[in-house]
């Protein structure tokens, strides 16, 4: 059996997975969403769009999917599909407004981590979990899956957190690292939220328990048949925290120009930002720089789709901006410094993708930062972020009520 779909790590495999979801992405998407029918079959998780691993990566980017989308559906028709496209970008401008969140994360994984370490009991239920030998089908089929695929729907990753905390009651962050470790879209605003949202964290009381006739009833379409979930928990209480995360302004960058790229700059690609094509410069580079940096994801082994995918992305990105621009491409590895890249080829300034919070600016932005203070940085921001994540203050209606407006704001009309 085929245990993956496709995720070639390149603008081409993306854009063809995109033009090939298109004619789905309306009211077929928002009747079917919500079933898991798992890997293996010809289209495999046909009912979603796959897209996630190149947006994660900025290979493609939210507003030329909403604009593809809305080119052969109706906004009526493609509200469900446009609205989860905003969910990504809702959770990357929330943890922007509460960066301490990502940090918190970390402190705790690590601490989560230790305890493994020395807790046989904690140790061995870990190892179940993740192995997939917990007795729990549907769980373990996911855990398995998982780790073979480098995806799984939406849909199951939930009802996995939700077994993970309630029934299983294993530190949520231990669970967030594994899908981090393993999920070639793994990201850190949407992965962490998520986890907090179905731990009952985000929404503060409000959690998500999984039943066994949801999934039975969702994952009917499985090559094997409908997965059994005997013996969860049906009644837990939300998880608490004593922290309150105050929410703190934004200082976002205003679009580039021309004049701020007029002389001889490197664009640096990174694992959310691989490709060019996305962040519509309006001057060429001099320079491409390729700075992936999965093991970052976690102190722990990075499943080899999930790093796999990202080096590639970089690697690939890097070549096609290079030909497109006509410039060099060199890669900036882990632990090197950054300035003899720039020296050698003569250039002073440096174009950065937005690096969102989470193990991306983690690892790149204090080599990066004494270029900004010494104003040879420039960061770019998609015009779909910058226009929604002032929106993103607490749940999602409030980007909900706002997308219309982005957008107009951004353009985004289906007429291209």
């Amino acid at each position: 059996m085929n245990t993956a779909p496709s995720f070639a790590p390149t603008r081409t495999a993306a854009l063809n997975r995109l033009a090939a979801f298109l004619p789905a992405a309306g009211r077929r998407y928002a009747d079917t969403r919500n079933e898991d029918g798992g890997p293996g079959a010809d289209g495999a998780y046909g009912n979603v769009s796959q897209l996630s691993p190149w947006l994660h990566a900025g290979v493609l980017g939210e507003a030329e999917v909403i604009e593809a989308v809305l080119g052969q559906h109706s906004p009526n028709a493609s509200e469900k599909f446009v609205a989860e496209v905003f969910w990504r970008i809702y959770f990357k401008g929330y943890l922007e407004q509460r960066p301490a969140i990502w940090s918190d994360y970390c402190a705790g994984r690590d601490a989560a981590l230790a305890a493994v370490d020395r807790n046989a009991g904690i140790r061995t239920a870990y190892a179940e979990a993740t192995e997939g030998r917990t007795g729990i089908e549907a769980f373990d089929v996911w855990a398995r899956e998982l780790v073979a695929a480098g995806y799984l729907h939406n849909h199951a990753r939930m009802w996995f957190a939700s077994i993970w905390i309630f029934t299983l009651k294993l530190d949520w962050r231990l669970g967030a690292d594994f899908f981090l470790r393993h999920l070639m879209d793994g990201d850190a605003a949407s992965n962490t939220l998520s986890w907090r949202w179905v731990a009952g964290l985000h929404t503060k009381g409000k959690h998500y328990m999984a039943r066994p006739d949801n999934i039975a009833r969702y994952t009917t379409g499985r090559p094997g048949g409908a997965l059994a979930a005997d013996g969860i928990a049906d009644h837990a209480e939300p998880l608490e925290e004593a922290h309150e995360y105050a929410r703190q302004k934004l200082d976002l960058p205003a679009p580039v120009t021309a004049a701020e790229l007029a002389q001889p700059f490197a664009l640096l690609l990174h694992d959310e930002a691989a490709h060019h094509a996305p962040l519509a410069l309006p001057a060429a580079p001099a320079l491409v720089i390729g700075a992936a940096r999965p093991a970052a994801r976690s102190p722990g082994d990075v499943g080899v789709l999930a790093r796999d995918f990202t080096q590639d992305a970089v690697a690939g990105g890097m070549a096609e901006a290079a030909a497109a621009y006509g410039c060099p491409a060199m890669d900036w590895r882990a632990g090197e410094p950054l300035a003899p890249l720039l020296a050698a080829a003569g250039v002073d300034r440096i174009a950065i993708p937005y690096l969102p919070a989470g193990w991306t600016r983690d690892a790149l932005w204090p080599d990066l930062a004494p270029m900004a203070a010494k104003g040879r940085a420039v960061t770019v921001l998609s015009d779909c972020n910058r226009a929604t994540w002032p929106h993103a203050k607490a749940g999602f209606f409030g980007v909900a009520k706002a997308i219309v407006g982005v957008l107009r704001e951004c353009g985004i009309t289906g007429a291209r």
